[in-house]
This record gives structure tokens, sequence and C-alpha cells, in this order.
């Protein structure tokens, strides 16, 4: 069994957490943004608004806007940072290569709580490596909530 397929093993089994940081995996020239999912919603709200002020009166663009940025915050961003957390995650444990490579730059970290209660933390500084052939055998279970950093 590969290092990968450990970790892989581990985060199936909700033992280790991994990290990823959203914004700079969110941004283009990362495998996994998606132009028209940060950028349509933010044109149709301006084109919306900016027609509305037109057309009508500066107050119904205002709220037109007011409306879109409240969407964009509550609704929109949270599916967007879910949507870059699984690719990225899908990505980077598809391949070994691809792990090394964002684990290099620091996108990704690893977190795993110890069954003595002990928590271990893995950044870029660290092997990834290592820190997995490191960790007990029995792990205590974590929640299923997976971690989201760098927001």
């Amino acid at each position: 069994m590969t290092d990968l397929q450990k970790l892989q093993s581990l985060l199936d089994a909700g033992q280790v957490k991994l990290g990823v940081h959203i914004r700079r995996m969110n941004s283009p020239g990362s495998p996994v943004y998606r132009a028209m999912e940060n950028v349509a919603p933010a044109a149709i709200i301006l084109i919306l608004s900016f027609g509305s002020t037109m057309l009508v009166h500066f107050y119904l663009g205002a709220v037109v806007l007011a409306i879109g940025c409240w969407w964009w915050l509550m609704r929109h961003l949270p599916r967007v940072k879910d949507g870059v957390f699984d690719r990225t995650a899908a990505f980077v444990l598809a391949e070994e290569r691809n792990f090394d490579f964002w684990w290099s730059q620091g996108v990704l970290s690893l977190y795993a709580r110890l069954p003595g209660g002990e928590e271990r933390a893995a950044t870029m500084r660290q092997d990834w490596r290592a820190w997995i052939r490191a960790l007990p055998g029995t792990l205590e279970t974590l929640p299923p909530d997976r971690r989201k950093d760098g927001d």
C-alpha cells in the first residue's frame, strides 16, 4: 500500500482531515478553477443592477445590487467553496505526483486527532509521507465535517 493509498483510506475513515487553501485553488491557472462559476454570476448581478438604474431609478439599481451581493455571499460562495474543495481533493488524491506538487506549493494540509487527545497537523514544512507513517495504527474517529482552510 502506497502512502497516498494509506492517506486515502484514513481520509475515507474520517481519521485524518485534508485542508485546502481555497483562495489559491479558486484562482485562474489552478486546475480546478472554473471561470464561469466565478465570473458569470457577478456579471449578471452587475448587468441587472446597471439596467435597473438606467431603466427605472438609482434606488432600484442599489436594491438589486444589495440583493445580488447578499445572494453571492450567503448562497453562491459557500457552494463555490465546497466545489473547489471537492475538485481539489479529487485532483490531488488521484495521483501522487499531483499531491506532491500541490503540497510543495503550500495549498494542502493534514490534521489528525490521536486517541490520547493529542492533535497533529502537517503543512508544507513537514514531509507528508513521514507524517502519515508516524500516525499510530488506531486513531480516534473525527466528526464527519471536512476542514477547509485558507479562507
